[in-house]
């Protein structure tokens, strides 16, 4: 169990990291949370800082989930525990250890304990996992987000998509190597972030929802505090 504890542990201080509060202090001088719709995710990093900003932010954001659920949770200290029943302990572990790096995105030690809404920390930890599956979304969420500039829109749509591609690969296709344990927590995954988007949501149906303005980097800030 040491094993895990310093997995989960570590996995979390990572995903803490608040890349877009960071990017905007270093790179622009403004605090995030004081700008847009007050996230300090990379939605509201497009929105108010550009692109550029935005693409470092989900980047880093990525990262973490990446290097929880591929590094990070190949640490041994000890036996990993045996009680998954008919779950393989790898992918269980390789989960936790993602979930926990989102977590500490959401709720970040480093930012106050208010961060983003975990979308590409979460693209990470599955990108470790499955990447061609993942591939596939995030070139899902790079078109809608094209077409809608829509971050949100982007972000749901690639988050339906992902479980619908395991439970085709791995009910329909019957892949090798692709433990249950993944679907499973994919359908959880998407359903946190559903919940987590439900303000996103509404704005969406109500018509107020915020696009991102331009592509380019911001070079001030206008208006409302969006680019």
């Amino acid at each position: 169990m040491l094993s895990v504890a310093v997995i989960l542990l570590l996995s979390y201080l990572v995903g803490s990291i608040p890349a877009s509060v960071w990017v905007g202090k270093l790179a622009y001088g403004i605090d995030l949370r004081k700008h847009g719709s007050g996230n300090a995710g990379a939605t509201n990093a497009f929105r108010v800082l550009g692109w550029r900003a935005g693409s470092v932010a989900s980047l880093i954001d990525l990262g973490k989930g990446l290097l929880a659920a591929g590094v990070i949770a190949t640490i041994r200290l000890d036996a990993l525990p045996s009680g998954f029943g008919f779950w393989d302990v790898e992918s269980v572990v390789r989960l936790m250890a993602g979930m926990a790096a989102v977590i500490g995105h959401m709720y970040p030690v480093w930012a106050g304990f208010k961060g983003g809404k975990g979308v590409s920390t979460t693209a990470g930890m599955l990108l470790a996992l499955t990447p061609g599956v993942m591939l596939l979304t995030l070139g899902v969420f790079g078109l809608v987000l094209l077409a809608s500039r829509y971050v949100s829109v982007a972000s749901l749509s690639a988050t339906a998509l992902y479980p619908s591609a395991i439970a085709i690969k791995k009910y329909g296709l019957h892949a090798d190597g692709l433990d249950a344990s993944i679907f499973v927590f994919s359908l959880v995954l998407a359903t946190g972030i559903f919940i987590a988007h439900r303000s996103n949501i509404e704005r969406l149906l109500a018509g107020t929802e915020n696009r991102v303005k331009t592509f380019r980097a911001a070079r001030g800030m206008r208006g409302r505090g969006e680019i």
